[in-house]
């Protein structure tokens, strides 16, 4: 069977990316989020002898996808304390590397705008994970250990970074906007691991797995 790659955009909170990563597990697939970041800074640097090894490891069969797989995780959470700031470079060098990944291997990618960037491909499912603020709140705490105000002001402030960074990068369009996705959940009402099961269906319906 072909290639295909799941990709993710969620609000802060909502457990899209605990979704997207107990969808890899069960397809038996890799799940890529803030590794690929990790590699586009380094690449961004424009240090050569990097450059060479990613090259080399295209050009090998799964020898890339170890290669990122390798590098550091970042923590579950990442708040976006500071504004938005443009950094075209790296969103090409980001870019690069998920349409490499497409190209590969099946995956799951979550962020990065890795929807628009692999828009004109008929292999990709794109999904939004969204919920109440309320839900996305009580996550927040339990997973950070904040308080309540903080967990407010993060899920707000993250957001708020994830659109602006959308709307740059796609010229215009919005992130929350439905139109840009296969298929959208609330993870609250359906549940974490019933929204993992919707999708391994839609899967079935698309073709991509039996």
């Amino acid at each position: 069977m072909d290639t295909y790659v799941v990709t993710f955009a969620r609000g802060f909170g909502s457990g899209g990316k605990e979704i997207a990563s107990k969808l890899a597990k069960d397809l038996g697939i890799h799940c890529y989020e803030n590794r690929i970041l990790t590699l586009a800074s380094q690449m961004s640097g424009l240090d050569e002898k990097l450059f060479q090894g990613v090259n080399e490891k295209i050009r090998d069969n799964g020898g890339f996808s170890a290669f990122l797989k390798g590098l550091p995780r970042a923590r579950n959470y990442i708040a976006r304390n500071e504004k938005f700031v443009s950094d075209d470079k790296l969103f090409d060098y980001q870019s690069q590397i998920i349409r490499d990944l497409a190209e590969k291997e099946s995956c799951v990618i979550v962020g990065k705008c890795a929807d628009y960037v692999l828009r004109d491909r008929h292999n990709v499912v794109s999904v939004y994970i969204e919920a109440p603020r309320a839900f996305c709140v009580k996550r927040t705490i339990e997973n950070m250990g904040v308080t309540e105000e903080v967990a407010h002001a993060t899920i707000e402030r993250t957001d708020k970074y994830r659109a602006d960074y959308y709307k740059y990068y796609t010229h215009g369009n919005y992130w929350t906007n439905p139109v840009n996705y296969d298929i959208t959940l609330n993870s609250e009402r359906v549940g974490i691991d019933n929204c993992v099961k919707v999708l391994e269906q839609y899967l079935k319906i698309k073709g991509f797995i039996k």
